[in-house]
């Protein structure tokens, strides 16, 4: 990496030795301006210039965004990371450095060293003199022959690895960035870490936490995780979407944090769209995790059940009650490999009876091509989807509506070849002179195939990982610590709710006395359901039970449900196995991260007394 905005970097046994000498002790304002690749770029300058914060923080990954990286990298060498990352740095670079900002970023992906080599040569170019940290050693897909060799099998599904990946990352945690910002980095480039990473290492550099302080590094990996996903912590995607103003400037979120580790608040730039309060930062608590009493991390083990949220003043909603125990011996392993070829296509159709009309076309284009497939000697399609989206397609058994006259008809299919799928976009035009009356929406032109990426996740022991940490363009010397742990103290376990008589009751949808939010792991979906008061959440613990809501989403889960509690927010967890269509880009639904579930089961019938909803808005 070229040493352009610092050419005399430290020894690198300097480097390694330094540490902070007195611990900062007023709090620290983190502040997350990206939460996935494609993001809108007005979240770094608002926070840098409207933020007053300390450090600007950006999480690009996910699971699938990561084969996309390993397979621009593999058309060129200098490829295989996040551009806007390095432009948007670029253009603030002047003022991160007059107003003393530091970055963490995991914007280099699949490739961290080119990523701070493009950025090392803007700020050169700006004279901008910022120094730029790597860390690398997540990417295992050197040793994907040693893990097939042994046997290794995917976590959730038993299959066999395959026989290429095209990429294999460890999700490691926080302790390279802390050290890379204990040497000194201005800005700390990463590849896959976990998403709370960006945000615990800065905590436990700038208050010299102990990585055993699992409380503290519970609650620092719990302010990380609720601001991973910019703005849905600030109101983004809240339940009661009508009481959110601003979406226009939406304030993206800053987690406020203190040395004692025990809470902290988060809140957002002044003047800003969102709403920060506690219901809508509850829903984030419970975006994408499991079980909350074991919350998987490298650098700890979090337990969720008791957090407790309060009000702090206009837009700062203060969170606490985090508890950790010791970190996990193994780190998670997700890698990716291409599965044959999908297309996915749309188009409208208007008219009486639109509904059954999209039907029949369905039906008679893959008959269609199916026909055609055989003339030529090819195999039938290995999966096809259709959805009629206006009809309520998604909804299944519980859709409503009824005398639809304008519906958009999605046709998916997955192929072992993609000439067959190139075939298959070719025949939906000609629907529109052969089929029903009323079709078209073909302005965006014909829809192209593109490769099915299947992910496979496992577990490999952490000491078989070696994180690296390149400082300035010289090696640090950087080991994990880890403690193999011999006894572990139980944990927190809260008073269950108490139970409640149901009299006097009335039948209401569920979203009258719950908030909810949905969201994905690989195949598996969760759906957060959070009370609109204390005395409701006996109520839904007594109404909703995983059996339930595993009969009621009946159409969507193949797999198990289970139920899990957080009693401090009043809230229960769900996690549905099996119930994405393998998720991401392997699936053909038209939701394939789950984002709508948690409004489909908010229309659930459930008995509340009617007492509980005198005082309800």
């Amino acid at each position: 990496m070229p040493n352009a905005a610092h050419p005399s970097g430290p020894d690198v046994r300097q480097a390694n030795t330094m540490t902070t000498t007195s611990r900062r002790t007023k709090p620290l304002r983190i502040g997350c301006a990206a939460g996935f690749w494609g993001d809108s770029e007005a979240g770094a300058a608002q926070l840098v210039m409207r933020g007053g914060i300390d450090y600007l923080v950006f999480d690009f990954l996910a699971e699938i965004t990561m084969s996309l990286l390993a397979r621009a990298r593999a058309k060129s060498p200098d490829a295989g990371y996040a551009p806007d990352f390095v432009r948007i740095i670029a253009s603030l670079a002047s003022e991160l450095k007059s107003r003393g900002i530091k970055v963490v970023s995991n914007g280099g992906g699949i490739n961290p060293k080119a990523c701070a080599e493009a950025l090392c040569k803007q700020l050169e170019a700006l004279g901008v003199a910022l120094k730029v940290a790597v860390i690398e050693g997540d990417d295992l897909s050197a040793r994907a022959d040693e893990f097939r060799a042994a046997g290794v099998r995917e976590m959730f599904s038993g299959l066999s690895m395959p026989p290429q990946f095209l990429s294999v990352n460890a999700y490691l945690g926080a302790q390279p960035i802390a050290a890379a910002l204990a040497a000194g980095a201005d800005i700390v480039i990463t590849g896959r870490v976990v998403d709370s990473a960006v945000t615990l290492g800065p905590l436990v550099h700038e208050f010299g936490w102990s990585w055993t302080d699992w409380d503290k590094l519970a609650t620092g990996s719990l302010a990380g995780h609720i601001i991973e996903c910019g703005t849905q912590a600030t109101g983004g995607i809240f339940t009661d979407w009508e009481s959110v103003p601003g979406w226009d400037d939406m304030g993206f979120p800053i987690a406020e944090c203190e040395s004692s580790g025990t809470s902290f608040v988060l809140t957002k730039p002044a003047n800003t769209g969102g709403l920060v309060i506690p219901a809508s930062v509850a829903e984030q608590v419970l975006y994408e995790i499991g079980d909350p009493a074991a919350y998987l991390l490298p650098d700890v083990t979090c337990d969720f059940r008791s957090v407790k949220l309060q009000q702090d003043g206009d837009h700062r909603v203060r969170v606490s009650g985090a508890h950790g125990r010791p970190a996990p011996s193994s780190y998670k392993v997700s890698a990716t490999y291409g599965e044959g070829w999908r297309l996915f296509t749309t188009l409208m159709i208007g008219g009486n009876d639109a509904a059954r009309k999209a039907e029949r076309v369905s039906q008679a284009i893959l008959q269609r091509t199916r026909r055609m497939f055989a003339e030529r000697g090819w195999d039938d399609y290995t999966q096809t989807s259709v959805e009629v989206m206006g009809a309520e397609s998604t909804y299944g058994p519980h859709a409503c509506t009824t005398g639809t006259r304008e519906v958009i008809l999605k046709i998916a299919a997955k192929h072992v070849t993609r000439d067959a799928l190139e075939l298959l976009a070719r025949e939906i035009a000609p629907s529109a002179t052969a089929m029903a009356q009323g079709i078209t929406g073909f302005a965006a032109g014909r829809a192209s195939p593109s490769p099915v990426i299947r992910l496979f996740s496992f577990l490999t022991d952490r000491s078989r990982v070696r994180a690296s940490v390149t400082f300035d363009g010289l090696a640090l010397q950087f080991e994990d610590t880890f403690t193999p742990v011999t006894s572990v103290a139980p944990s927190i376990t809260p008073s269950p709710a108490q139970a409640v008589r149901i009299a006097d009751t009335v039948t209401v949808p569920l979203l009258r006395v719950a908030h909810g939010r949905s969201g994905d792991k690989g195949d598996m979906a969760n759906i957060g359901i959070i009370a609109r008061s204390d005395a409701l959440y006996p109520v839904l613990q007594q109404n909703l039970t995983a059996e339930k809501v595993r009969h009621y989403l009946a159409h969507v889960a193949q797999g198990k449900v289970s139920r899990y509690s957080l009693p401090g927010l009043n809230a229960l967890n769900f996690t549905l196995e099996n119930a994405l269509g393998g998720g991401g880009v392997t699936s053909l639904r038209y939701d394939p991260q789950g984002k709508a579930l948690a409004q489909m089961l908010l229309d659930i019938p459930v008995s509340v007394p009617t007492a509980l909803l005198d005082n309800l808005p």
